[in-house]
């Protein structure tokens, strides 16, 4: 089998593809795959690092407002159509596929036009402008929430098949959880809350965590807060101007990135962070109860939709940006983690739009179109 796929931008975007990669991989070595993104996305990174190979071509995010600069971008963009048809002239798949990112636009057209099956994979509640304008050029549509259904018109098949991630659920043994925890400093005996707010973390809510850390909010719980690498010395400089040391603060272990992040999923007992649609994965997996705070400012404020696909079904607490603050923070924690009834509820709710077996869901779906 020989497969395109086209992905760029952000590791939401990048991940997904380099799952189903692998997968493709494990169930036909001889496949050959190359990826298709920008010269300007993490995939520069992450792609070769897996060790597929990187075409690159033109595409950008096109703005409403007419300036010289959104015509120079258009003009990119329009080029990297013809960018993209030449790759898979030469290239000649049997199949290609979109996880997302504004090169999937060019790349599935390009597809189309040359009539070669081609597959897009949704991961967001609320499916973005690249979805819905490829809708009825593409074959199969897959999606990570069931709510995004409704979202795509146009597409007549439509397959909910979830998000294939790398953290999954596991039941550690009492030893093996005392371990882990405390190898971070803490204590065993009292609940954890795991903070992060993605690979570089958030300011929102590293501000939020640091004034409950000054005010010593936390005195029910203990906390494993991830701050993001560019962060960290930022956040030392600050907390030591009220006298207190990063590396040691009571009850709270303070990274500036967490690479066990499995482990340390599993043994918290809430976790708190942004709303991105792998992360929403990720915690229904898990089935841990959450407190989300929705990344503003994105598409269709799509981080909002991914964050209620949780709330509305009891499994975690929102908390808007521009209304996220320690004492607010704080007493969201406190409800959840004081009361181990609440824990088990929000994380067998969580457990119910759990997906298992994305991979598989994904692969059948790409051997259908591949005769």
């Amino acid at each position: 089998m020989k497969v395109i796929i086209a992905a760029a931008g952000t590791a939401g975007h990048i991940n997904p593809g380099l799952a189903i990669a692998n997968k493709i991989k494990q169930e036909d070595n001889n496949s050959e795959i190359i990826f298709i993104g920008t010269s300007r996305g993490l995939e520069n990174d992450l792609v070769p690092r897996a060790g597929y190979e990187l075409k690159k071509i033109d595409a950008y995010g096109l703005s409403k407002k007419i300036s010289i600069d959104t015509l120079k971008k258009l003009y990119k963009t329009v080029r990297g159509f013809s960018q993209a048809k030449k790759i898979i002239k030469e290239f000649k798949p049997d199949i290609v596929i979109g996880t997302g990112g504004y090169i999937c636009g060019a790349v599935i057209s390009a597809a189309h036009k040359l009539g070669v099956p081609t597959m897009l994979h949704e991961s967001n509640a609320f499916p973005g402008k690249a979805i819905k304008m490829l809708a009825k050029k593409t074959n199969t549509i897959l999606v990570s929430f069931e709510d995004a259904i409704s979202r795509i018109k146009g597409s007549s098949n439509i397959v909910y098949t979830g998000t294939p991630v790398k953290i999954t659920k596991k039941e550690y043994s009492i030893e093996k959880k005392k371990k882990i925890i405390e190898e971070l400093g803490l204590k065993e005996a009292e609940p954890i809350a795991l903070v992060f707010g993605g690979s570089q973390g958030a300011k929102t809510i590293n501000d939020a965590i640091m004034k409950l850390i000054e005010n010593n909010l936390n005195k029910n719980y203990q906390i494993i807060w991830a701050t993001g690498p560019k962060q960290f010395d930022i956040i030392k400089e600050e907390l030591q101007k009220n006298k207190i040391n990063i590396n040691n603060i009571s009850k709270i272990k303070v990274l500036p990135y967490i690479y066990n992040m499995e482990e340390i999923m599993n043994v918290a007992d809430v976790i708190v962070a942004r709303s991105g649609a792998m992360t929403i994965t990720e915690i229904s997996n898990l089935g841990k109860p959450s407190i989300l705070v929705p990344l503003p400012n994105v598409s269709h404020n799509h981080q909002l939709f991914n964050a209620k696909v949780l709330e509305n079904i009891g499994a975690a607490k929102i908390i808007l940006n521009d209304e996220m603050e320690e004492n607010i923070l704080n007493k969201c924690i406190e409800d959840i983690v004081l009361h181990k009834n609440k824990i088990k509820e929000m994380g067998e709710n969580a457990l119910k739009i759990s997906t298992n077996n994305s991979e598989e869901k994904i692969y059948k779906e790409i051997k259908k179109l591949v005769k």
